[in-house]
């Protein structure tokens, strides 16, 4: 059953990191950290105009398993819109902790982690890349839209 959790692919992806690093000027960054075995991410992005992902980078100090989740999220995510991230997020949390299926569209990939739902001590750090991902985007799209306050409305 190891093997199946440590398969040539999940070991592929892990090795093969994509996006790895940071970038020199964010709009966004946030890290994340599993306790329960200090695997840790930071996700730097910048948004177009539109609000998708147009740079990306990743610091992954994480398991094979955290790594190779980070490796799919590389690959997929410029384009990507903080909707289709927080989809996937939830999707892959469901398939981990639910049996659910696996996520579709550009992070189907993710498929290959369906081992890791027998052992729940490894979700946290399988996790990780999507939740910095997440609120990175969330933190640029925060610093980029124009807010109002009520005393601003007429």
């Amino acid at each position: 059953m190891i093997d199946d959790l440590y398969s040539a692919r999940i070991l592929s992806l892990a090795a093969n990191m994509p996006r790895a690093g940071r970038l020199d000027a964010p709009q966004g960054s946030a890290e994340r950290v599993a306790k329960l075995c200090g695997s840790r991410i930071v996700a730097d992005v910048v948004l177009d105009e539109t609000g998708h992902v147009a740079d990306f980078a990743q610091d992954v100090q994480a398991c094979a398993l955290g790594q190779a989740a980070a490796a799919v999220l590389g690959e997929n995510i410029i384009g990507a819109s903080s909707d289709e991230i927080e989809t996937a997020r939830d999707a892959f949390r469901a398939m981990l902790k639910e049996g659910g299926p696996p996520p579709q569209g550009r992070f189907k990939d993710l498929a290959v982690l369906m081992p890791v739902k027998d052992y729940p001590a490894r979700h946290a750090s399988s996790l990780l890349a999507f939740e910095a991902a997440l609120a990175a985007v969330q933190q640029a799209q925060n610093r980029i839209e124009p807010r109002t306050s009520g005393a601003d409305a007429a």
